[in-house]
């Protein structure tokens, strides 16, 4: 693929793991490595990413908003004011689909800070697209176009599967099940393993049986026609191991902790609209 005349300029402001993750799943795809713009303030990371793919790198966050025609804001929520208030001029000049992938930052502020007119993309990414395998939610403005929503679809198709939802509200719940998700499966894990160890098997043992047996379940549940619950119930034997453990889970009240939690997920969510998202 080395026309690069149906490829837009890519550009990334931050060149953190989502980042990489990114680039590395678009390079591997065919996306031409000169298409895409990096800036970063340490110089370091900069000639990291450049010794891992032939990418156009700089520490000057103009001239990459410049460059692109699709500019993701790849920093932390904290500095995103900042980061994107710095770019508006740049912008004005050279408008360009911008992605957001920070968490908390609603569109009502990027649109104050970066100009009303600015084509915008909420974009929630989870940490397995380190991976290749994340999750991605994504909300467009009314700014964005058809081909735009193309393009912002493509960059996160490349390192996972990507969802759209049409009320940036529901962005928190995206959150909530995948953004946060990875978390709650890290400890169940934990909890398997831990609880492996003391009914006598080794570490090693209990963490690999405890890995395969997660991932064996995902890609049961990717691969059946059948829903999860169906899935549980096919392996409960009447009266056997399996479900003597799932009721003792139900008798504690896993599913509404599970719920509430994930409620507490997205209710931070709003919280940090709030702190981050105002002038």
């Amino acid at each position: 693929m080395t026309d690069t005349a149906n490829y837009p300029v890519l550009g990334f402001i931050g060149g953190g793991n989502m980042a990489q993750a990114i680039i590395g799943g678009l390079v591997n795809q065919g996306y031409p490595a000169q298409q895409i713009w990096v800036a970063d303030p340490t110089q370091q990371q900069l000639d990291k990413l450049a010794e891992q793919w032939p990418i156009n790198t700089t520490t000057d966050n103009n001239r990459v908003a410049g460059e692109s025609e699709v500019l993701m804001l790849a920093v932390k929520p904290q500095v995103m004011k900042v980061v994107t208030e710095a770019l508006r001029e740049a912008l004005a000049a050279s408008p360009a689909l911008v992605i957001s992938i920070a968490a908390g930052i609603p569109v009502a502020s990027l649109e104050r800070w970066l100009g009303a007119e600015t084509a915008l993309v909420r974009c929630m990414p989870n940490t397995p697209a380190l991976v290749m395998t994340g999750a991605s939610g994504l909300y467009a403005n009314a700014k964005v176009t058809q081909v735009q929503r193309q393009q912002a679809e493509q960059m996160m198709a490349a390192i996972g599967i990507a969802q759209w939802v049409e009320r940036e509200d529901l962005i928190d719940a995206v959150i909530a099940v995948s953004g946060s998700g990875p978390a709650y499966y890290f400890m169940m894990m934990e909890a398997m393993i831990e609880a492996g160890i003391k009914q006598g098997l080794s570490r090693e043992v209990s963490t690999e049986l405890t890995l395969q047996t997660a991932l064996g379940a995902a890609k049961m549940a990717q691969a059946s026609d059948v829903d999860p619950a169906e899935l549980r119930r096919r392996v409960c034997s009447p009266n056997g191991t399996t479900e003597r453990a799932v009721q003792r889970f139900q008798q504690g009240g896993l599913p509404e902790l599970v719920e509430q939690a994930m409620v507490d997920c997205a209710d931070r969510a709003r919280e940090m609209a709030v702190e981050l998202g105002g002038d």
